[in-house]
């Protein structure tokens, strides 16, 4: 089985579109590509519900859908029987978790993928940066420190291009960065939480696959699970590269892949 598990429901044009036609649009896309079952992951700082949450201009400024209307044009595409899922991209601020989970607890998810895009209002993969503040080995540290965080926080199932920190193609020492993956590997071993093996960071100026093969053979030792993934913006992008995420995921041992329904996970032979 093959998924995109990571996309926006957007226009060609990358415009928001949270309707039904938008996501038949992505479906057409998936089926020409092999693709059986693709989810829908907004960007949870989108929508005005959550607005109570940012502090971040990029992310407030955002808040301008509603989340009812986001959701039911995925919900009525599945109930025409199109092979989507619900899912929604959790951005991670610690001290309002518990607020998060509330206010996204009465609508119907398949998954939530949870992202790391800000540390104290410094941004991972935009500037001004985290590691244009701090040293490049600190900053690995931090950012690691909060993704294991979000793994075992309970309000995701999927850890979206979980070593995003490498988006500027900048790392600290091997020794330093093996023993975060490892620290990281076991961390998340214990939290049930899947992987993302994301395509969009080699469209990124790191060049690469997320995450790193070697954090994801540690991964793979751990037994944590993964899904795929390609981050589309648009449906073109639908799927981009997935043939390479597949050889990625093999080559760190893995021969199953995560689908996930009403936030329930099970494992299917990789396509």
């Amino acid at each position: 089985m093959i998924v995109d598990y990571h996309m926006h429901l957007r226009s060609p044009t990358e415009e928001i579109e949270h309707t039904v036609g938008a996501v038949e649009r992505f479906v057409e896309t998936a089926d020409r590509r092999g693709i059986d079952e693709i989810g829908f992951t907004e960007h949870v700082y989108y929508f005005r519900e959550t607005l109570e949450l940012w502090d971040i201009p990029y992310q407030y400024e955002r808040c301008c859908y509603e989340l009812e209307g986001y959701c039911d044009a995925v919900v009525e595409a599945k109930r025409q029987g199109y092979p989507v899922k619900l899912g929604l991209e959790v951005d991670w601020v610690p001290s309002r978790a518990d607020r998060l989970a509330e206010l996204l607890r009465p609508y119907p998810w398949d998954y939530l993928l949870g992202s790391i895009h800000f540390i104290d209002g410094l941004g991972i993969d935009a500037p001004p940066s985290l590691i244009e503040k701090i040293e490049i080995g600190p900053a690995f540290d931090r950012y690691f420190d909060e993704l294991t965080d979000l793994a075992g926080s309970g309000l995701v199932d999927v850890l979206a291009h979980p070593d995003l920190v490498k988006f500027f193609g900048r790392r600290p020492d091997e020794p330093r960065l093996r023993r975060l993956h490892a620290e990281a590997a076991s961390r998340l071993g214990r939290t049930g939480v899947a992987l993302e093996i994301s395509t969009a960071g080699l469209h990124k100026p790191v060049g690469e696959l997320y995450p790193d093969p070697q954090l994801l053979a540690l991964a793979r030792a751990e037994g944590v699970p993964i899904t795929l993934a390609s981050d589309a913006h648009s449906p073109q992008n639908l799927g981009r590269d997935l043939d390479r995420a597949i050889e990625h995921a093999r080559d760190a041992g893995y021969d199953t892949i995560t689908v996930f329904d009403e936030r329930g996970a099970r494992q299917e032979p990789l396509g």
